[in-house]
């Protein structure tokens, strides 16, 4: 819609000025929402495809953000295909199966140039005219299946057992480099719509750096490690959360289609795979790079081992090369068997590795607390870096391959990466090989390690520990936190490297004089942090049990925790069991909580916090506590209090409240239609009172 110029009577006539139809204001921001559609899948490509993008990153948010407001003001705007939708949509129960059309073959393997001669010589027997091959590079992927319909993804499902997959579109949705509808525009000029209903076959995958960073979230985590960005792939289209997925930032390439092209949405002129992928490629889809036509075996061969020797420059995995005939009237000549084409075959590189031995096994501690046990081994040159040090990634995984001091070992990079030890060599084992055993102790700061619930990682809950320090200040004067303003990253990074911070506590006994004796730090923006340091006194309590940065206690958790728990002496004292009483407390949680504040080092600290003047406990807590040291489960209806507002009552008053009857339970409190935890109280021997009778315990002096 073109707006009118204003004129200086404009604003007189504007009261006779007729309303716009509201159809009208519809179609408008309809049209508005298809050309930002298209203009955001334009740079989509044009980042994540070509590796060249036309705008900032900013200038693309500010896009994003506009359809993203558009579309909510007018759901009925939201399309499959829009940008919005690559975040990922709610989560699934299940997938639903889906029957290929046409099945998906599994390649043959060859591992040696001999078989590929043999391969060609097959093929020729066969083709009676020159044959020419495409080959290209055997991506280390999931394969996938993909419908377009009139341009637009419509399904993707996986290769199950060939016949049949599991639908997995909203998962591929989150994936930044398939265009969810095929291009139309490309460079200013308008190409043919020519590609409307069709299916493309690709591998999804991860990059080998996004494989590394997952499993470097996944070891502090303490959980199990991917053994390849395969396998990591793999799972990452199992998950049923497609929010989940779109944090794994997965990508794909489109390899071929299933049938040759035919009737509508191809042209009849394209008789070549090389001619198809060229017409995907310019449709927006990603397809392998350096694939190459070749003439002749000698040829093939020759190109399979150079990329023998350039693979690990690559920044995804690859594991072979797939050799095709490229014409698609030969490949109908040579047909296929009942799992593989006769007209493809893939040859597998074999894995490269080494064997060492290994001196000493050394613990290394992660920002989250994860002790990790790292062998050191005699140097030894893989995939193109000398190796010392490989990541026996936790425990569990040592005892498995049962490596000891002194054994020599095989050794591989986990997606050309990660150097990691695939087993030991046993009939070389010494006698005096040394069997391996997880410290008891945090190897940076002494504390108890401890093991949370099935969690497979040894962990130092300490928060004052030196090897997490640096992180948990990072997080304890964060915005959510105590957020104490000026203590950004390079001011932490001094006070810790100088030693003058070595845990929260130390950071309200700084001064002046030693803040201005740091780089960049005058009179005044040191007297800034010390202002910044008093305001924080002021925080709520709940914050402060936030700051303190335990596992899996977010600012949510951190209020419900105040409101059962409004001493953080009643805190240190509660069991798991206690803990997880609290309606959306569960009991991992619970059990960290409880460990965190088991921690003689953390108790320590608290008792430092308390002295500095921050709030631990919450206001209006200081009064008599009745309930002290008593235990109460509630059941059935209450006439005047809530179930919620009943066990805050009992937490403001001394007492725990718990949904669960125990031993350790003192009262179990029956309102109108209580159920079976009335029959536990009672062959547990647990007294049973009603609501007055509560009241009036509650109201003891």
């Amino acid at each position: 819609m073109t707006r009118k110029r204003s004129t200086p009577d404009a604003g007189r006539r504007t009261h006779c000025a007729r309303p716009r139809d509201e159809s009208s204001v519809w179609r408008e921001a309809s049209l508005q929402a298809e050309k930002l559609r298209r203009e955001l899948n334009l740079h989509n490509y044009r980042y994540y495809v070509l590796n060249d993008p036309a705008i900032s990153d900013y200038d693309f948010d500010q896009l994003l953000s506009r359809l993203q407001k558009l579309e909510a003001k007018y759901p009925d705007l939201v399309t499959p295909d829009s940008p919005t939708q690559r975040v990922g949509g709610e989560p699934l129960k299940t997938f639903d199966p889906v029957r290929h059309q046409v099945p998906m073959l599994s390649l043959d393997n060859t591992y040696s140039f001999d078989e590929l001669r043999e391969f060609d010589a097959r093929v020729r027997k066969t083709i009676s005219d020159a044959v020419e091959y495409l080959v290209e590079q055997k991506v280390d992927g999931v394969a996938v299946s993909l419908k377009y319909q009139f341009g637009r993804l419509v399904q993707a499902a996986t290769r199950g057992d060939g016949e049949t997959g599991d639908d997995v579109t909203n998962n591929i949705r989150t994936i930044r480099s398939l265009p969810l509808e095929v291009m139309k525009e490309r460079k200013g000029e308008r190409a043919k719509e020519r590609l409307t209903d069709f299916e493309v076959r690709g591998e999804a995958l991860l990059t080998k750096k996004q494989f590394a960073e997952i499993n470097r979230v996944r070891e502090e985590e303490g959980e199990a490690l991917f053994a390849n960005p395969r396998n990591a792939c793999a799972g990452t289209l199992k998950l049923l959360d497609p929010r989940l997925v779109a944090q794994r930032r997965l990508d794909i390439f489109i390899h071929t289609i299933p049938v040759p092209p035919s009737g509508r949405g191809w042209e009849a002129s394209l008789t070549s795979d090389l001619q198809v992928l060229d017409a995907l490629a310019r449709a927006g889809f990603k397809t392998i790079p350096h694939t190459r036509p070749l003439k002749t075996i000698d040829e093939v061969i020759a190109y399979v081992q150079e990329w023998d020797g350039k693979r690990e420059t690559l920044p995804y995995e690859v594991d072979g090369m797939v050799v095709k005939v490229n014409s698609f009237a030969q490949r109908a000549e040579l047909g296929d068997t009942a799992k593989s084409p006769r007209w493809a075959v893939a040859y597998k590189y074999p894995p490269k590795q080494a064997t060492t031995v290994v001196r000493d096994i050394d613990f290394g501690v992660g920002r989250t607390g994860v002790v990790t046990p790292v062998a050191k081994m005699d140097p030894v040159f893989l995939s193109g870096s000398t190796i010392q040090h490989a990541t026996l990634h936790n425990a569990d995984e040592v005892t498995r391959k049962d490596i000891r001091i002194g054994d020599t070992v095989v050794i591989e990079k986990a997606g050309e990466v990660i150097p990691q030890v695939v087993k030991v060599v046993l009939e070389k084992r010494p006698a005096t090989a040394r069997p391996f055993k997880m410290p008891e102790c945090c190897p940076s700061c002494h504390s108890r390690l401890v093991k949370e619930g099935e969690e497979i990682a040894w962990r130092c809950v300490n928060a004052s520990c030196s090897a997490q320090i640096q992180r948990r200040l990072g997080h304890f004067t964060g915005r959510n936190a105590l957020d104490i303003e000026g203590f950004g990253e390079k001011l932490i990074i001094a006070l810790v490297e100088k030693g003058i911070v070595k845990n929260f506590a130390d950071l309200y006994a700084l001064d002046q004089p030693t803040l201005q004796n740091l780089e960049r730090m005058g009179e005044k923006s040191s007297q800034n942090l010390l202002d910044a340091l008093t305001q924080s006194r002021t925080r709520p309590y709940a914050s402060l049990l936030f700051a303190l940065g335990v596992r899996h206690v977010g600012i949510s958790a951190a209020r419900l925790l105040a409101r059962h728990f409004p001493d953080i002496k009643d805190l240190e004292r509660a069991d798991p069991e206690q803990i997880s009483a609290i309606p959306g407390i569960g009991p991992v949680i619970a059990e960290s909580i409880a460990n965190f504040f088991q921690d003689s080092e953390n108790q320590k600290l608290i008792e430092r916090l308390r002295k500095a003047g921050l709030p631990l406990s919450q206001p209006g807590t200081e009064g008599p506590k009745p309930l002290a040291g008593k235990t109460f489960v509630f059941t059935g209806g209450l006439k005047r209090h809530t179930r919620e507002s009943a066990q805050e009552l009992v937490a403001r008053l001394g007492g725990t409240p718990s949904s669960t009857v125990s031993k350790k339970t003192s009262f179990v409190v029956a309102g109108t239609d209580p159920g079976s935890k009335c029959d536990k109280a009672r062959k547990l021997g647990v007294k049973i009172v009603d609501e007055d009778e509560f009241e009036k315990l509650a109201a003891e002096r």
